[in-house]
């Protein structure tokens, strides 16, 4: 006696598109690497088109990424603070940006520091500031959604009246400039774009560091075990409270080593230098929420941020392209909700199907 076996052709080809969708929606790196493909494609088929006001090219993609210096770095400090759970987040960022870029411009252009004891003073202070916040978090259980808004507008206003709301420009600040600018690669040749030095003297190095302790060291083990379960972590003999703290302390260091950044990119300490307009927290937070950090906590990847800060930014300088005068950024704000909408969406959509993103 035999059976007829039917379908199963069929079955197999349907697996394919299945498999894809799976490794799409579940596997986040895929998806970015996958859209950054189809925006470059994209915006050289407009170039080619005459849609642009200015070529897309690997020079002015190269040139962009001095956005991305800051903006990457403190995406990090939301998936750090995120990633260590209880409904975790930084919205003081940046506004410890502004409070700690103050404190580094008067170190150099008022009190005539070295430019390395200044640029410790401003790590210390950003730790510090993000010590506040994971004190009232961590060792007094406070809310972090209301703990670093409280702490947003204190910083904010601490950083306005330190300087009577006048930024601090001086000669010894505006040679800090060599921070930030464009640098030669010889070692490649001349074909190669010329990279912003940020991203060799502060981006580079804590992506690296951050990726070793998150992925290699006690620490972040801990870090992803309270952020899924801290009970189940404090039963493990877990120091839930300490990790906690020093998420919020680690967001506070980033946020000094990006107030170097702003004030040698801008040769200016502004006391509003994270807080004008959107500030600098929503876009950091909506990086990282793209780059799959899972805002209930334990999820998230250091790479997968790095990535979507790179989308955003050639997002943001296509964008630009593509309008006259200052219609560019109002869409700017446009495809930020956009992408933040999309990215809570998938997350939610691959929780429910597939038990969430890696």
């Amino acid at each position: 006696m035999s059976t007829t076996r039917t379908g199963q052709a069929p079955g197999r080809a349907g697996s394919v598109p299945a498999r894809l969708l799976r490794a799409l929606v579940t596997q986040r790196l895929v998806l970015l690497v996958v859209l950054l493909a189809g925006l470059i494609v994209v915006m050289k088929l407009l170039e080619n088109g005459g849609y642009l006001l200015a070529p897309y090219s690997s020079d002015y993609l190269a040139a962009a990424l001095i956005d991305a210096v800051p903006l990457g770095l403190l995406a990090l400090a939301e998936l750090v603070v995120i990633v260590s759970g209880r409904g975790g987040i930084d919205l003081s960022v940046g506004s410890m940006v502004s409070l700690t870029g103050m404190t580094f411009g008067f170190a150099v252009g008022q009190w005539g520091w070295p430019l390395l004891p200044a640029a410790l003073l401003a790590l210390l202070a950003g730790g510090l500031l993000g010590a506040v916040n994971g004190f009232f978090v961590a060792a007094l259980g406070f809310p972090p959604l209301i703990t670093t808004l409280a702490t947003y507008y204190a910083y904010s206003s601490l950083a306005l009246v330190s300087n009577g709301s006048a930024p601090i420009s001086t000669p010894r600040i505006q040679e800090l400039t060599w921070l930030t600018q464009p640098v030669e690669l010889p070692l490649f040749g001349r074909y190669v774009p010329d990279f912003p030095m940020g991203l060799f003297l502060f981006a580079l190095p804590v992506i690296v560091l951050l990726w070793l302790n998150v992925t290699r060291g006690t620490y972040g083990r801990q870090l992803y075990a309270i952020g899924t379960n801290d009970t189940a972590g404090r039963y493990a003999g877990v120091p839930v409270a300490w990790v906690r703290f020093r998420a919020y302390l680690v967001s506070g260091l980033i946020c000094g080593l990006v107030a170097i950044v702003n004030v040698s990119q801008f040769a200016s300490a502004r006391p509003d230098a994270g807080t004008a307009g959107n500030g600098m927290a929503l876009p950091a937070i909506t990086i990282a929420v793209l780059g799959g950090v899972a805002i209930t906590g334990g999820i998230g990847r250091v790479v997968g941020v790095v990535v979507a800060t790179v989308l955003v930014v050639w997002l943001n300088a296509g964008i630009l392209l593509s309008f006259e005068g200052s219609e560019g950024s109002q869409y700017q704000l446009l495809a930020l909700g956009g992408v933040l909408v999309f990215a809570a969406v998938l997350n939610g959509f691959a929780t429910r199907r597939y038990g969430g993103t890696s």
